[in-house]
Order: structure tokens, then sequence, then C-alpha cells
């Protein structure tokens, strides 16, 4: 279809909170999945939400199979999440190491829970109901943040970590080499 601007840190727009959908199974639904999935994988990105890219609705995909930015994350398939709910299984936080398209070439340690519930709808309104671990749960975890307009930076404990992508990788990179 098409690769769509993805909004940057700064715009105001990325701290709205998105609309749920009502609709499914639409061209238009279909025809911003699709834009969503190519934009996303323009900017080898794992996962986009739909505020990034000027559309202000609970809609989220997510890909991860042989990400060059991912080198060693697992496969996660195709997924598209529209209206996600997200509960945490267990009280317990694990610090990982995030990335955003709208946050372009920085890092940062974020705390995420380790596993959580993820309910949601898929293109055609049909049920999602998954248990995600590890980096699959941070992926979600990181989306969803941005349909309620918060980056990932805002959960940063310690902004000493957020650094640029070439220190990143001179530095901080064995430390502890989880990122989203």
């Amino acid at each position: 279809m098409a690769v769509r601007e993805i909004l940057k840190m700064g715009d105001v727009r990325l701290l709205r909170v998105a609309e749920p959908v009502r609709v499914f199974d639409t061209p238009e639904l279909h025809a911003l999945v699709a834009d969503m999935f190519d934009t996303m994988e323009a900017a080898n990105g794992a996962g986009l939400a739909a505020p990034q890219v000027h559309a202000l609705k609970q809609i989220c995909v997510i890909e991860v199979n042989g990400n060059p930015r991912y080198p060693d994350a697992p496969a996660i398939p195709l997924t598209v999440l529209i209206n996600p709910v997200v509960t945490p299984l267990t009280d317990e936080m694990e610090d990982g190491w995030e990335g955003c398209l709208s946050v372009p070439d920085m890092r940062g340690i974020v705390p995420r829970f380790g596993s959580v519930r993820l309910e949601a709808r898929d293109r055609e309104g049909n049920p999602i109901d998954v248990v995600a671990k590890e980096f699959f749960a941070r992926v979600i975890q990181h989306e969803t943040d941005h349909l309620n307009g918060i980056v990932y930076v805002d959960r940063m404990r310690d902004l000493s970590t957020l650094t640029h992508l070439a220190e990143w990788n001179k530095y901080w990179l064995g430390i502890q080499e989880q990122d989203d």
C-alpha cells in the first residue's frame, strides 16, 4: 500500500489517547493496517501503533522475522491488535533496552512486566486472548503505550541510560541486549 510518515517525539499528537475501533473488516481499516505494516517494514521496526502514523485509532501491528535491528529477537508472526487490553500477570518488572521509531537512533532501559495477558481484536473483529512473555510482552506493552499517549522515555526510571544508537553499540551492547 503506502509508507506513511512516522511522528517523532516532541510532536504533541503522540501524547493523545487513541479512540477505540468500533467497526471492523472495512476497506479503510484494511488499508490503514496495510500502510502500517509497510511503514514498519520500511523502518525495520518490530511494532508500530496507529497514532505514530497520524491515525488516532487503537491499532498496533507487530512482526519480527529476521529484522536487522533485532537480530537476536525471537520471531513474532505478523500480528494486528485492535482495542488491546494488557493485564500484567506478575508484579515483577524486568529492565530491558528499548528503542522506538518515533525516537529514532536512541535506546534506553525501560522496566516492563515480563508476562502479560493480551485481549484484543483482529482486523475482522475476532477476539484475541493470549499470554505473552519476555520480548513479545515488552513489544506489546511498548506499542499499547502509544495508544495511551506514552512514549518509552516516559517510563524510564534512569535517564542516564538514554543513549544514541552509535554510543549504545559502542558502550552498552552486550551489557544488556534486550531492546524493542
